[in-house]
Order: C-alpha cells, then sequence, then structure tokens
C-alpha cells in the first residue's frame, strides 16, 4: 500500500487525462486558435517586412497567412502529441509577434 497522500490524486483523475477525446479537442483548438493567431501574426510582420508598397505588401502577407493556416492545421493532427502540436504553432507565432515589434510596429 502506498502511503503518499497524492497517490490517490492520480488514481482518480489520471483517468480522465487518458480518454482520446480530449487529444482530439486540443489538437482541433491548436489547429482553429492556434491557425488564426499564426496567420494573423504572419500578416501583421509582412506588412511591415516587405520593402514594397504597403497595400502589395499587406496583400502579401494575406496570401501567405492563408496557407500557412492550412498548414498550422495540417501540423495540429500530424504530430505524435498534442503538446507538440500546440509548441510548434505557438513558437513561429511568437517570432513573427516580436519580429514584428522588433521592426517598430504596434499591433
Amino acid at each position: 500500500m502506498d502511503s503518499t497522500p497524492d497517490a490517490s490524486w492520480f488514481n482518480r483523475f489520471g483517468g480522465f487525462f487518458d480518454r482520446p477525446w480530449l487529444g482530439v479537442l486540443s489538437r482541433s483548438l491548436a489547429a482553429i486558435i492556434g491557425g488564426y493567431a499564426l496567420a494573423a501574426t504572419c500578416a501583421m510582420f509582412f506588412a511591415v517586412a516587405l520593402p514594397i508598397a504597403r497595400a502589395q505588401a499587406v496583400l502579401t502577407g494575406m496570401l501567405v497567412a492563408i496557407v500557412l493556416c492550412a498548414c498550422a492545421a495540417l501540423w495540429a493532427f500530424a504530430t505524435r502529441t498534442a503538446l507538440r502540436a500546440w509548441i510548434g504553432i505557438a513558437v513561429p507565432t511568437a517570432l513573427f509577434w516580436l519580429g514584428t515589434l522588433a521592426l517598430g510596429a504596434r499591433a
């Protein structure tokens, strides 16, 4: 018999976290919310980073963002774990956002 106080906590809630629908829900949220965030930050970054006319830079950023949003959805369901899906979408999103801030644009 295990006398540690936290051992019973894992036995009670450990089965809940093993359910497959939670992984699917997490991946779906990563694809929807994370994909949107990635697309938005990509569009912002390209709008300020490209050395062309502002309207063309915005349009180019939006077109690239559409492709990245689709790739984020594919990535969310192609990775081995849901955590890896979130990290794989969050890191480029943060890099685009930091790049936009470094170039002087405030979102």
